[in-house]
């Protein structure tokens, strides 16, 4: 039984005492050198470790040292054990030069001009701990880091690593036991404990080797598989993992047989794998995996751990240290791969017997390095509450609970794993540490740093002296800029540049609510050289450039090159292009349309690169995903469940502006709208898909019952099915995603589809440099009649082909289509028909228009009581400053692109606003733009 040995402490006495007098200067009145232990009094309250053990303190006393000792009762050593080992008790330790702790002090507890020894976690920039280096350059405190403790090669000298593997395998096994219970299997695993529950780790393995011998007599059910656990590097918090899953009956196999004992294994043992850099990477050429290249040019190298090990894993151990230039090993797109029915384990199964929903049981993160080299993993857990399910198909949602049941994969990420397990890690802690002291009790906090002639380790791990970062850490500087952007105005910095792409209607909230904020400069690139600049003539740091994005890719790349940011308005076939310009220039891009299937390809790109694509930030799609997740979030964290779901959206004239033939209005090119008058869509109706064809989507629409004085109608949009698994709600029985229009709108309409009229074919009478022709000889040339034909004849054609509707007749001619009026040759029926009506029904001075969008939920709560849950938003426009359409849209993409900018929205990849962390702060920041939903319940 493997066992901290505590004679290990007297091997090194003889030894310490020589090294002491060798660096012994006189720090108090008699000469003798002081050094202070701190409670540790920083977050957890399961924070019992202490950096050195009394046997510690014992060694150094009789070496000549002082030891003052803050009382704790929290501790795991009673003060009792210290004072007994000649330390003096006491809570004022500024008579210390020295002082010790553990996790990171609290501001008003630094000491001016002493030499402090701790876990800062600050070399990364974290900005949550800034202020703690801020005060310790301020205070003079010469700041030494555990962290950065190090031998010749970069490994870590002093550390709590094995412990942290040892607690976190203890953990994952007890999660692991929860779980499959939860999913209808009653393990071994069940009877192991939380780590924190064991006197000592000794304790822990006898539980889990008790649970070997259940697994060894056959008792892991069949249908589960063989267990299969993952360990990723090979280091210390591997090695501790390791220990522990010794004690079940157990047997290794390389990485590329991974695959065969998880499907033709035996269940009556377990089986693991240790993987290094070697089995998981390969270079983005092709080429195998070279360590001094991966270490000078990481960016080159790709991990295929997803795809030829992850498969095959029912529990991922992670402790390999992860750098921002690393590429990770599970994304949050291969997560969700992973997490798919697919995956399923391929084992018999019979009623009261289930396969498991995906081989994937649990993810143990030791590292708890949120946003690392697990992706999704944003969060660190707590010992009270040490495990979350992460659900991929809520793209990325962590849900917390006492709870295991739901979908997804078990997720601990105990950030203080070793606290579990005090004693043992503090006595295996001090055993590495205190080779050290001597020489860190020769630092003088008031002598400048390259005086005090440190070793190598010793001066490498100093963060900070003499009111400076040290030089090793100035980088730390530079890293604040990138991870706290508010900064870089503070210390006077260049302006943050973002390039807007397009100069419509949308671009005005966009550009106005980004220079709000005079450290932000916007360059407003358009084809449209005279409406950039009278955009752009509006507002302080502000300009315009004329850009063609089609035909100036190259001035595409300088632009994008040298801003920070890119907001694509564009219309939506050019974004992956532009895409793949910010791509190679590491950009961030956001833009408010549709995610295409060109740009989600372009996830693992965006991902490896560092950016982010931010999509489907604005109204519809935008505001819509976040109500709805806003919604669904609020149900599921109460324990409800979702049984329908309807969301309906559209932008409409304001009702006083509504009459004419259409009652619909343009205030932007209505092509896309005409244009999707012939897709398909389909959506759920009694857990059964519908399927509109193309052709009779204007024929499917219903009457709207919500909000009675618009009069509204709707119709399906798109493939609202897709959105079941995009939401999480897979749970409803009847899902649909709509467009709203006023009761009219949509025969109207199906009479222009029904007449040929939505028609993107070139068309010899409209090429560019063809004669001059008029609507009526244009609708003779499409019903194959003479051009003298009169209007009255065509009309009565127009009513025959309409099948005698003549309401949907009028409507033609009421739009214009059968006058002597020029057609403007725009090439197809179908853009020439859109050029028309832009100008006959586009927005007037002094007209406003409106945004109406409407969810219901259904809800079931687990006490079997129904709601209804009703979101509505209404937006009026300004009829003389910015439309509805405009603030709904535009306000949405400028809010995202500021979040990025400011580093609030840290996952990268293609994206798009279902997160909390992003649609939380968009949501909030709309309502003070007077943009703010309404809900209402019913009950039933």
């Amino acid at each position: 039984m493997w066992r901290i040995r505590p004679k290990l402490v007297a091997c090194h006495k003889k030894s310490l005492q020589l090294a002491a007098a060798r660096h012994m200067s006189a720090d108090n009145n008699d000469g003798v050198k002081v050094m202070g232990i701190r409670r540790e009094d920083y977050g957890s309250q399961w924070e019992r470790r202490a950096p050195l053990a009394p046997s510690h303190v014992k060694t150094l006393i009789e070496s000549g040292v002082k030891v003052l000792v803050q009382d704790s009762n929290r501790r795991a050593y009673p003060i009792q054990d210290y004072e007994n080992a000649g330390a003096e008790i006491q809570e004022d330790l500024s008579e210390a030069s020295f002082i010790l702790g553990v996790k990171q002090v609290p501001i008003p507890r630094l000491v001016a001009n002493k030499t402090f020894c701790f876990f800062s976690h600050t070399i990364k920039a974290q900005v949550e701990n800034m202020p703690l280096l801020d005060a310790i350059l301020e205070k003079n405190i010469r700041l030494i880091d555990y962290e950065k403790i190090v031998d010749d090669s970069g490994k870590r000298l002093v550390a709590f690593g094995k412990f942290a593997g040892l607690a976190g395998m203890i953990n994952i096994l007890h999660g692991m036991g929860l779980r499959l219970l939860a999913l209808g299997h009653h393990t071994p695993f069940l009877h192991i404990a939380a780590a924190h529950n064991y006197r000592d780790s000794s304790m822990a393995r006898q539980a889990v080797r008790e649970a070997g011998y259940e697994i060894a007599l056959g008792r892991l059910p069949k249908s589960i598989g063989p267990m299969t656990f993952v360990f990723m590097g090979a280091g210390n918090v591997s090695q501790g993992a390791q220990e522990i899953i010794s004690e079940l009956p157990l047997e290794y196999v390389r990485p590329c047989d991974l695959k065969d004992v998880a499907e033709n294994g035996d269940h009556r043992k377990a089986y693991a794998t240790v993987v290094r850099r070697k089995d998981h990477l390969v270079h983005k050429d092709g080429g195998k995996f070279n360590l001094e290249e991966y270490t000078n040019h990481p960016e080159r190298f790709r991990s295929v751990f997803s795809e030829r090990i992850a498969p095959y894993s029912s529990c991922i151990i992670n402790g390999i240290f992860w750098d921002v230039n690393h590429p990770r090993f599970l994304s949050n797109m291969d997560t969700k791969t992973l997490l798919s029915p697919e995956m399923s384990p391929k084992t018999d199964e019979a009623p009261g017997c289930p396969r498991l929903p995906h081989r994937l049981i649990a993810i143990c993160d030791i590292t708890a390095d949120p946003g690392g080299a697990i992706e999704f993993v944003t969060e660190c857990t707590s010992i009270e509450a040490p495990f979350t399910l992460y659900d991929a198909d809520h793209r990325h949602q962590h849900f917390k609970s006492l709870r295991f049941s739901g979908d997804g994969v078990l997720v601990c990420s105990i950030d203080n794993m070793p606290t579990q397990l005090p004693r043992e890690a503090t006595d295996f802690f001090g055993d590495l540490l205190l080779p050290w002291v001597p020489e860190m009790l020769k630092s003088d906090a008031t002598i400048p740093l390259e005086k005090q002639h440190l070793s190598r380790v010793v001066y490498d791990a100093v963060i900070a002296s003499n009111g400076e970062l040290a030089p090793k850490y100035h980088y730390i500087a530079d890293l604040r800029k990138k991870t706290d952007p508010s900064l870089a105005v503070v210390n006077g910095a260049e302006k943050q540049k973002v390039l807007l792409l397009g100069s419509g209607y949308v671009s005005g909230p966009v550009v106005e609510y980004l220079t709000r904020d005079t450290g932000i400069e916007v360059t407003i690139a358009s084809s449209i050289k005279d409406e950039a600049e009278d955009l752009a003539s509006k507002y302080d740091n502000t300009r315009a450039v004329y850009l063609n994005v089609k035909s100036h890719e190259a001035h595409l790349h300088q632009l994008v090159k040298k801003h920070d940011i890119v907001i694509s308005l564009l219309p939506i076939p050019f974004h992956p292009m532009v895409a793949e310009v910010c791509l190679e220039h590491r950009k961030n891009l956001v833009t408010a349309s549709y995610t295409s299937p060109a740009m989600r390809a372009l996830h693992k790109d965006a991902v490896d690169a560092g950016v982010i694509f931010l999509n489907e930030c604005g109204l519809d799609p935008g505001i819509d995903h976040m109500l709805s997740m806003e919604c669904f979030d609020y149900i599921h964290d109460k324990g409800g469940k979702v049984t329908s779901f309807e969301s309906w959206a559209g932008g409409l004239p304001a009702p006083e502006h509504s009459e004419n033939p259409l009652r619909y209005k343009f205030s932007w090119s209505p092509y896309g709208v005409l244009s999707g008058l012939g897709r398909d869509a389909k959506f759920l109706r009694n857990k059964k898909e519908v399927y509109i064809p193309p052709g009779h989507l204007m024929k499917s629409s219903k009457d709207m019952t919500f909000l009675p004085g618009f009069n509204l109608q709707g119709y399906p949009n798109r493939d609202s099915t897709q959105y079941v698994f995009t939401y999480g709600v897979q749970t409803v029985d009847n899902f649909i995603r709509g467009s709203l229009r006023y009761k009219g709108y949509c025969h109207a309409s199906n009479g222009l589809f029904q007449l040929g009229l939505i028609d993107n074919n070139p068309h010899s009478a409209l090429h560019e440099e063809a004669p001059a022709i008029t609507w009526r000889e244009l609708m003779c040339g499409h019903f194959g009649q003479d051009t003298g034909t009169s209007a009255n004849v065509l009309k009565q054609m127009v009513f025959e082909k309409l099948g005698e509707d003549e309401e949907a007749a009028n409507v033609v001619d009421e739009l214009g289509l059968l006058a002597d009026s020029p057609a403007e040759r725009n090439g197809t029926l179908l853009q020439s028909l859109s050029n028309h009506l832009s100008k006959r029904l586009a927005y007037r001075d002094g007209e406003r228009d409106l945004v109406i969008m409407r969810n219901q939920a259904g809800v079931e709560w687990s006490n079997g009581n129904r709601e209804t849950h009703e979101v509505s938003l209404v937006v009026y426009g300004d009829p003389y400053g910015f439309s509805a359409m405009a603030k709904t849209v535009g306000y949405p993409a400028a809010i995202g692109a500021k979040m990025i900018l400011e580093g609030e929205i840290v996952e990268k990849g293609v994206m798009i606003p279902l997160g909390k962390n992003i649609y939380k702060p968009i949501l909030n920041r709309l309502k003070v733009e007077d943009i703010m939903a309404s809900t209402n319940i019913k009950y039933h």
